[in-house]
């Protein structure tokens, strides 16, 4: 058996592991209800990261598709994004799936045969993680550019308010 065909074999139980992972980045009441809660209405996080990690995973597996990834990555790291994550914290569980696959590796395989296998699956992983920072730093990006218009507007605001700017045509707040 070769390292691809095992780990597809254990796909839905590595999913799972690495999802359980992602929770445990939660604190724990929210962690809790991201895995208890199915109804993707409900719960719209929790179902958009186990559904990306199961895109994820087959991804790895079969080669990594750069377009192909940030879609299935934007969705997670925009959503960690928001939520005041650290940009390691929001983007290490992509590197949590290692040791889950080493362990099943180490369970079902003979390290010696399929080392090369997993070296270039270790690397896709890794290539998924600097996506995923890419993807972090453009999401925080945009939330401080947000916010910094919003100050600037709501400046402007207030000294319009307070007859201290003289309203223009030509201004677009």
């Amino acid at each position: 058996m070769t390292l691809y065909s095992c780990l597809n074999k254990d796909k839905t139980a590595i999913v799972d592991q690495w999802f359980e992972k992602v929770v445990s980045t939660y604190p724990e009441d929210t962690a809790r209800f991201l895995k208890s809660q199915k109804d993707p209405f409900a719960n719209p996080v929790g179902q958009t990261t186990i559904a990306g990690l199961a895109a994820l995973f087959d991804l790895i597996l079969e080669g990594i598709d750069r377009q192909a990834a940030i879609s299935f990555l934007d969705p997670i790291i925009r959503i960690r994004a928001v939520q005041k994550f650290t940009p390691t914290r929001a983007t290490r569980f992509i590197l949590d799936l290692k040791p889950i696959i080493r362990k099943i590796v180490q369970q079902r395989l003979s390290v010696a045969d399929s080392m090369q296998e997993l070296l270039a699956l270790e690397d896709r992983i890794d290539e998924l993680a600097l996506l995923a920072f890419d993807i972090f730093m453009s999401c925080r990006e945009k939330v401080f550019e947000l916010k910094a218009n919003e100050m600037r507007n709501r400046t402007y605001r207030a000294f319009a308010r307070a007859g201290l700017i003289a309203e223009s045509a030509d201004n677009p707040s």
